[in-house]
């Protein structure tokens, strides 16, 4: 039961991956265990919640390899920044469960960690890559209809899984403090007085959240695995599936310039990424002004003290 929980806040982690990201404004965050984790422009900021009550909080140095060539490159950088966010999001999602959890049962440990990547290989495999492409060849054997119902399909699966674990106590509280975060962002990129209180009036839906990237990814899957079936795998589902997994990073690739594109293009971006918005009225919650607290903590400890000086 643990290494399941600990598998849905993963997924939550790949949900927010591409957040941080932006030109104009470099912050961005994540949401862990009652509590937030933030990017500055050279500081990762932890935020996280005591049971006593008190914020802790750590810093450590940003870089990314995105600075440097080939991976400052589009369609490039994308991959990297995931796996970089990856990385990050394990160890901020490790440390906030040892100081949120304080039961040394209940740590996530290396082992854990293991066991919800491999869960979690075995869900994107399955659940959504296997599961719809099964599904669409059952109801339709034309190849454009195919990758249509199969992209469909992805989509109402990856919704339909939201939903359901945002109902669990535990990764509603993440939802939670994933709205903190946002509200505290959306503050800091409109010159607010950064308070708890003024955070607590900002929306909780942002234009750059992985949300948002998830979805696009699955438009642009349709599009990248439609040769698949005609050109390398014909018939047989198990090259299908496994085509599709190796094309995985292409369609990450594609997706992230596209997040990036809409970021930086003022109202015309906002417009291509605004139907995408709706599905964090699924993967946040409105925070109370404790979490708003916790997310101002991390975003000051993440720009150097700058806030809350």
């Amino acid at each position: 039961m643990i290494v399941i929980k600990k598998f849905n806040m993963l997924l939550l982690l790949i949900i927010n991956l591409f957040a941080s990201e932006t030109e104009r404004v470099p912050v961005g965050g994540q949401a862990v265990i009652e509590g937030v984790l933030m990017k500055g422009k050279k500081l990762w900021g932890l935020a996280v919640r005591r049971p006593a009550g008190e914020i802790f909080k750590m810093t450590w140095p940003h870089s990314s390899r995105t600075e440097k060539a080939p991976y400052k490159f589009p369609f490039i950088r994308g991959v990297v920044v995931m796996c970089e966010m990856m990385a990050v999001g394990f160890k901020a999602l490790s440390k906030s469960a040892e100081v949120a959890l304080e039961e040394e049962e209940e740590k996530l440990t290396f082992k854990d960690i293991l066991m919800a990547v491999g869960i979690a290989i075995f869900a994107v495999g399955g659940l959504f890559i296997a599961l719809p492409l099964w599904i669409a060849g059952k109801i339709s054997t034309v190849p454009l209809y195919v990758n249509i119902i199969e992209g469909v399909m992805r989509a109402v699966i990856f919704i339909g899984y939201v939903a359901i674990i945002g109902l669990w106590p535990d990764i509603k509280q993440v939802f939670r403090y994933h709205g903190s975060e946002h509200k505290t962002i959306n503050a800091f990129e409109h010159g607010m007085e950064m308070t708890p209180e003024n955070i607590m009036k900002c929306s909780r839906i942002h234009p750059r959240c992985g949300t948002s990237f998830l979805l696009i990814a699955v438009i642009v899957s349709i599009v990248i695995f439609s040769p698949v079936k005609t050109l390398i795998a014909g018939e047989n589902f198990a090259l299908q599936v496994l085509a599709r997994i190796i094309l995985i990073p292409l369609v990450i690739g594609i997706s992230y310039e596209i997040i990036k594109f809409a970021s930086n293009s003022g109202k015309i971006g906002f417009c291509v990424i605004a139907p995408f918005l709706t599905l964090q009225f699924l993967t946040t919650r409105e925070p109370d002004i404790k979490m708003a607290e916790v997310a101002l903590t991390s975003l000051d400890a993440a720009l150097e003290g700058s806030l809350l000086s």
